[in-house]
């Protein structure tokens, strides 16, 4: 069981300016070596921050993020994940993508769509979860809101007692008047399904005045910090995770066993 070295960026992202904002990642990425981490995790539409301005900022899935993206993975040995606005047939759609080295990638659409932001009435909600399969480890990305339903969050349990994942992502435009829930809500989504919890969150104040405190973690099957970034503070950090543990911990207290079965209409 190889372990899983994950690099978080918790950045203060420039307004609605994707140019600026990827001098910015390249910037705080610049003191990592090639082939140093295994996965880089940033932020929800971590080119343009939480706008609802698709129609000026969207991008094709073959433009200039997508590249920067695609340059960074390969320069780096790394896999790099984050949400960015996309126009894909004439709709928007807020859009994890999971990039490799070799310039393939994997896509997850926001499920829920925060609606006391208007989201719901401009971008496409997704309707399909994936779990990507990494270096040995079962990854399932969420984007913000999706943290609230734990229904969609949930890490099911199969006949042979294999689950869906090892890992869930959490990334965010989460505003720091709701710091507390997603502080517990992290928690809990680790505890229940018996996962580790990555949360990716910005910091600073965004173009609608809201504020955001970062409050970036990575938590075990227990719910226990394994590290917390620290609040309000432009950073990166690296962490490794074993999986051995998380297994000899499921072997040990099999709580999904018992877990009430149920189907996503």
């Amino acid at each position: 069981m190889k372990p899983l070295s994950i690099t978080l960026v918790q950045p203060k992202p420039h307004w609605e300016d994707a140019v600026k904002n990827i001098k910015l990642y390249t910037k705080l990425l610049s003191g990592l070596k090639k082939g140093s981490t295994d996965l880089i995790v940033l932020p929800e539409m971590f080119s343009t921050g939480f706008s609802m301005k698709p129609s000026l900022l969207a991008e094709k899935m073959n433009g200039f993020t997508m590249q920067w993206m695609r340059d960074t993975a390969a320069a780096l040995k790394t896999v790099i994940c984050g949400s960015l606005i996309i126009e894909e047939k004439n709709k928007y759609f807020n859009r994890f993508i999971w990039m490799q080295p070799n310039g393939e990638y994997q896509q997850y659409d926001k499920r829920h769509l925060f609606r006391m932001g208007g989201e719901e009435k401009i971008y496409t909600a997704g309707k399909k979860k994936i779990v990507i399969s990494y270096k040995g480890w079962n990854i399932c990305p969420f984007i913000c809101y999706d943290l609230r339903f734990p229904v969609w969050s949930r890490n099911k349990t199969n006949e042979s007692g294999s689950v869906d994942y090892d890992l869930a992502i959490y990334i965010a435009s989460w505003p720091a008047v709701r710091s507390f829930p997603w502080q517990q809500l992290l928690v809990a989504r680790a505890i229940e399904n018996q996962a580790y919890i990555v949360g990716v969150n910005r910091v600073g104040e965004d173009g609608n005045g809201m504020m955001h405190d970062g409050h970036s973690t990575i938590l075990d099957m227990l719910g226990t910090p394994v590290i917390n970034m620290k609040p309000k503070k432009q950073a990166i950090t690296t962490i490794t995770l074993n999986k051995e543990s998380l297994v000899k911990f499921r072997k040990k207290f099999p709580a999904s066993k018992d877990a009430d079965d149920f189907k996503i209409i």
